[in-house]
């Protein structure tokens, strides 16, 4: 009787590692003989929080503002979900599905909850009647999907609290699709109550795989919600670290300059 062949073991590759909703690549920015970002790499992944932390005149808010297409790279590249992009105005990145929370909310004080969601996008019938029944049922099931705790959707922004007017700015991210959230301090003058109810928020965004960039000063808060930090100092990363491996005082070391920069290839922190 013949003996059954052998069929040699090989090894499964691993699989490719997902590719992330956005990467950053030698990202510049400069104004004539000042440079305010300088040679910035990093990416931000699906279902991820990503803290970008850095003291003021870091760079933090040039770098938000190439990538939401408020202001153009002067050198380095951009890409979404592997491609290349380049945006001339935030309404390209938008669309690209990039939504961007500033402090200020962009919200109408005397719009309703509804109207605020659908700003510039709003639902009408037969051409030219505004749908005001399908936007408000539309903005509660996001709403509910979100798990966010807010007055009838009828309600003008107005009456609203700052953490309820943080959740309808991230609802509004959520019902246009947004792949990449980035968020402004967000709890900045929230009481201890809201800024629970904002981080709960940002984790359920990344329960949902939306891509997460966290800008904030709170350490508290970036410790609690956030996967890594990456950290800028006078315009260049000079940290990138997962926030499981380290701790507050080398984070604010490096913020602050006290600390030497950090390789995000390093191993666990002794």
């Amino acid at each position: 009787m013949a003996s059954p062949k052998v069929v040699p073991h090989r090894p499964i590759p691993d699989p490719e590692p997902a590719t992330p909703v956005l990467s950053l690549s030698g990202l510049s920015r400069r104004y004539g003989k000042i440079t305010a970002v300088e040679d910035v790499s990093f990416s931000v992944a699906a279902g991820e929080v990503t803290a970008l932390l850095g003291d003021n005149g870091a760079g933090k808010s040039t770098l938000i503002s190439m990538i939401s297409g408020v202001t153009p790279p002067s050198g380095g590249h951009i890409r979404l979900g592997g491609q290349p992009v380049a945006f001339s105005s935030p309404a390209d990145a938008r669309r690209a599905g990039i939504a961007t929370v500033f402090q200020n909310l962009s919200l109408i004080e005397d719009r309703s909850i509804a109207e605020n969601l659908f700003l510039g996008c709003e639902r009408v019938r037969f051409g030219f009647l505004l749908d005001r029944r399908g936007m408000n049922r539309e903005a509660q099931s996001v709403l509910d999907r979100l798990r966010v705790n807010l007055p009838p959707v009828t309600t003008a922004v107005r009456y609203l609290s700052g953490g309820q007017r943080q959740a309808v700015a991230v609802a509004r991210t959520v019902l246009h699709g947004s792949r990449l959230v980035i968020m402004d301090e967000p709890t900045a003058a929230l009481g201890v109550r809201e800024t629970g109810r904002v981080l709960e928020l940002i984790d359920r965004l990344r329960s949902q795989g939306t891509a997460v960039l966290l800008v904030s000063h709170n350490m508290d808060n970036v410790f609690e919600v956030a996967d890594r930090a990456v950290i800028l100092r006078l315009g260049r990363k000079v940290g990138e670290l997962q926030l499981s491996d380290t701790n507050r005082a080398e984070v604010v070391g490096l913020v602050v300059g006290g600390a030497s920069p950090v390789s995000p290839t390093r191993e666990r922190v002794a």
